[in-house]
């Protein structure tokens, strides 16, 4: 059987929230084109942003451990697709627009630079005086500009709720600018749930490696009150944990944070009478949350993972040497442009030096960046 896209669309106006994003509703791409017979705009959307190289580049960019630390860990392409996964679930359950809100956990770090928020902070300090750096809006860049694959218009072409829910990416370490976005308005539902989605993620896989690494024991996790509950509800014993054990740890962890998510969310929804898109963005508060002893729990884990894990020594060693690769890369470019590329230089009366190299290494892999720094700063590499 053949469903049109017409088909689709009408298959969702039967199944999502009315407070959902319907793709026949779509605002709009900046460019005009005709869509495709047999998907929607957001599928369309999605499945232009995996084609990506700025997607393909995640594979070999930080999460927490560096990618040639082991194999085992998770890279940012993988926390990616963790928090695809898990939005998708959320979205399905809560009646939102699954298509959408996979298109906008795909791309939803697109920006970021190599040594994961390392290079962040350095890019940011290296730009404060020539428009400033945030994996947020290099994400838009990214999606808008940079990406060159069609003839007839620069960018991806997104439609307005992909491109908005990427500009209202925020997270506890990320706030949105969303000047040209509506800012006065929240972001969609579905927006709300990549947010969501991406801190349930990180925690949840940043316990899974520290763990995995010995960075974190067992026992120090002694008094964590989720940590406490699900060795109980497990009858999980014992200072060493086996792989087994682990996994099974952090599969309950994930399944009561989302049952928790979904109940909560489905009742300040409930109460709010939100009847359409924009009743939910005109909101004073976001929907999306969880309990408050759900969310006292996991800043006991947050703060917990922050002193233990993101601060440990060699997490800590490592942020240095990033920042320094980073650091040096940028002022070398800058010192003497004619050794950038020939298709990096090119761009440089388009976007101006500082804008074009920021650019260049936000798109570097942890890998190519200390390639590149050896091949400009080791005099036995011959490049």
């Amino acid at each position: 059987m053949f469903y049109t896209r017409q088909d689709l669309e009408k298959y969702e106006d039967d199944r999502l929230a009315p407070y959902a994003c319907h793709s026949r509703e779509n605002l709009g791409r900046l460019y005009p084109e005709d869509e495709p017979e047999y998907r929607t705009s957001f599928q369309r959307d999605r499945d232009r942003i995996i084609h990506t190289t700025a997607f393909r580049r995640l594979e070999y960019k930080t999460q927490v451990f560096f990618n040639y630390e082991g194999d085992y860990y998770r890279t940012r392409l993988t926390h990616t697709l963790e928090v695809a996964q898990i939005a998708r679930a959320i979205a399905r359950a809560l009646g939102a627009n699954e298509d959408l809100e996979e298109a906008i956990c795909l791309a939803h770090d697109l920006g970021h630079s190599a040594f994961g928020h390392s290079g962040e902070i350095a890019l940011s300090r290296l730009m404060r005086d020539h428009g400033g750096f945030d994996h947020n809006k290099q994400s838009l860049r990214i999606v808008t500009i940079l990406e060159r694959r069609y003839r007839n218009f620069p960018g991806l072409n997104l439609t307005w709720e992909v491109r908005e829910g990427i500009v209202k990416h925020e997270s506890e370490y990320d706030i949105s600018d969303a000047n040209e976005y509506n800012p006065d308005l929240r972001g969609h539902l579905e927006a709300q749930i990549a947010n969501v989605a991406d801190e349930l993620a990180y925690t949840t896989h940043d316990l899974d490696d520290g763990l995995r690494s010995k960075m974190i024991s067992p026992n120090m996790l002694d008094g964590i009150t989720l940590w406490e509950i699900l060795l109980e509800d497990l009858g999980v014993r014992g200072k060493d944990l086996d792989d087994l054990s682990r996994h099974r740890i952090i599969r309950r962890l994930i399944g009561m944070e989302v049952t928790d998510l979904v109940h909560t969310t489905h009742e300040r929804i409930r109460d709010s009478h939100v009847t359409s898109v924009e009743d939910l963005q005109s909101l004073p508060y976001n929907v999306i949350s969880f309990s408050e002893d759900m969310y006292r729990r996991n800043r006991q884990l947050k703060d917990f993972l922050y002193t233990n894990l993101y601060r440990n020594y060699r997490v800590v060693r490592m942020a240095v040497k990033a920042e320094r690769v980073i650091s040096d890369l940028f002022s070398a470019y800058r010192s003497e442009p004619a050794i950038l590329p020939l298709h990096v230089q090119q761009q440089i009366d388009e976007f101006g030096l500082e804008r074009t190299i920021c650019d260049y290494i936000a798109g570097m892999t942890d890998r190519f960046a200390v390639e590149e720094y050896q091949k400009l700063f080791d005099p036995i590499v011959i490049t």
